[in-house]
């Protein structure tokens, strides 16, 4: 049986967001960690997601959103474990060159996004008008992460508040996964 272990962004979803509905309807989706909000502490993340993983010998499929991609690349530039694909949502482009002002209170992911290609097979959704990213941007990830990129239109950050519930779309890709990769 394949496990799926959900990684959130740096919010906390609504109840209606396609995340929560995922691990609510279907036993075989679980946290990789429960959503703990604000702040976004990478190491934090990375240490529960590395935990999830390490649980099981069975391989999982990751299905991130936002922040939690970078949770995804930066797990998979310091570990091994078995992970078998990932689905990576409207991961928020950092330029590396980007440091806070000493005065900005930031509680966002700071420092360096893991940028080589990741370990095992990935699909990376895009928008077209993600206020956290450009399509360019996600494109770069995707050429860096070695992902396949789905252009999945003008959906925002795909989340409750640009009108996502279930998204079956998602699921779809996530089912692909579980499927050889088409040359």
């Amino acid at each position: 049986m394949t496990r799926y272990l959900v990684v959130p962004g740096r919010g906390v979803p609504f109840p209606d967001h396609w995340s929560r509905t995922w691990v609510r309807d279907h036993p075989e989706y679980q946290w990789a960690p429960e959503p703990p909000g604000p702040p976004y502490v990478a190491a934090e993340r990375v240490a529960a997601l590395h935990a999830a993983i390490s649980a099981d010998r069975e391989p999982a499929i990751l299905v991130a959103h936002s922040a939690g991609c970078l949770t995804v690349a930066i797990w998979a530039s310091q570990h091994v474990g078995p992970v078998r694909a990932a689905l990576l949502v409207t991961p928020p482009y950092l330029d590396p060159d980007w440091t806070p002002d000493p005065h900005e209170a930031v509680d966002v992911f700071i420092g360096h996004v893991p940028r080589e290609p990741l370990p095992f097979r990935s699909i990376l959704v895009a928008s077209h008008n993600d206020p956290f990213a450009t399509f360019e941007q996600f494109e770069a990830y995707a050429r860096d992460w070695g992902s396949e990129l789905f252009d999945a239109g003008t959906v925002g950050h795909l989340d409750s508040k640009t009108g996502f519930g279930a998204w079956p779309d998602g699921q779809r890709l996530v089912q692909s996964l579980t499927q050889p990769a088409q040359p």
